[in-house]
């Protein structure tokens, strides 16, 4: 489970996207760092060749299982991002490997986008002839995906189907899990009555009934953790929330709302492989600033928000990653 979004333009013309991750906490994690000239090959099964390119932008963002170039979300310092969401049920086909030079795995995927494109329109070209199989990088299982992309201009989803890749534009720059893009499109219709104001008091018979408080005009708005209701719920409050005026007001409005996707451990369990239930929990967050190259995170244990200004970042280097921390606490206040 896990949730995206891009916040409203501000004022200045900033542009911030938000993203949480829900997953049982295990698959190592860490910040990586891929070089403006990077040099990728895609994961290929054995005595086969994959996907290769030469990067010209520099990422950084959430790889998994040691893999620098394995990303599960980040950002591009051309101002480009994308985030590897989960797409189970029958919603995620992957394609054959065939060796031609054309395949690539769908943890590959991100790092070769991030690195060779700079906008949406270089994206949907750059997918054009792509199959993406899937990579089993120590799961157990090769975890169904879509991808979410966004540029200051607008947002795209890149779904695998049955019938090959549908690279699908999203006008709500929002994104959950399952179903396809287009079912939580036509879901939106059934909440259009929500609304930030409290609504006027009615008359029924003789009885004038009020509104017992604030909120009133929220009544409707899922509270669960599906992937339909999580739409919804971040969808309304981007369509609702203030205009942030800046940048800063706009990462602020995006954690508010990655705050209220956050997942309190023991409330959503699933099985585990091994006998018995894992907790889903919100593994960690990532915001991240379009307009000003700030990638930003948090993780489930340590409520402090980390920042990667990737206009400082030296990517001349060769591809590394860096620990995150898990471990943090509140913050005394002398008196």
């Amino acid at each position: 489970m896990c949730t995206n979004f891009k916040v409203k333009p501000a004022d200045d013309g900033s542009i911030v996207v938000g993203r949480s991750m829900e997953f049982p906490v295990g698959i190592p994690t860490a910040l990586a760092i891929l070089p403006n000239d990077y040099q990728g090959a895609a994961a290929a099964p054995a005595g086969k060749k994959g996907k290769t390119w030469t990067a010209t932008h520099g990422v950084v963002g959430m790889s998994a299982f040691g893999n620098p170039q394995h990303l599960s979300d980040g950002m591009s310092d051309a101002g480009l991002s994308a985030h590897f969401l989960y797409m189970p049920g029958g919603f995620c086909t992957y394609a054959d490997f065939v060796g031609d030079g054309n395949d690539i795995s769908e943890l590959d995927l991100i790092a070769f986008l991030l690195g060779t494109c700079s906008s949406l329109t270089e994206v949907k070209s750059a997918m054009q002839g792509l199959r993406v199989w899937g990579f089993d990088p120590g799961m157990g299982f090769a975890p169904p995906c879509h991808v979410l992309v966004h540029d200051t201009q607008a947002s795209l989803a890149i779904e695998l189907h049955a019938d090959g890749v549908h690279v699908v534009d999203n006008p709500t720059s929002v994104g959950t899990n399952a179903p396809y893009l287009d079912w939580h499109l036509t879901n939106l219709a059934n909440y259009v009555g929500l609304s930030a104001q409290v609504p006027d008091p009615v008359k029924v018979g003789e009885l004038t009934v009020k509104s017992l408080g604030q909120g009133q005009g929220l009544m409707g708005l899922p509270g669960d953790y599906t992937p339909p209701g999580r739409f919804i719920r971040a969808a309304t409050q981007i369509t609702l929330s203030d205009k942030p005026k800046n940048g800063h007001e706009a990462e602020l409005i995006a954690l508010h709302i990655l705050n209220t996707l956050d997942i309190t451990p023991g409330i959503v369990r699933e099985p585990s492989p091994n006998g018995g239930t894992n907790d889903e929990v919100t593994v960690w967050d990532s915001i991240s600033n379009l307009t000003a190259k700030r990638y930003a995170y948090r993780t489930v244990t340590d409520p402090t928000v980390y920042v990667v200004d990737l206009t400082k970042v030296d990517f001349t280097q060769a591809a590394r990653t860096q620990d995150i921390s898990w471990e943090g606490n509140f913050v005394e206040v002398a008196t």
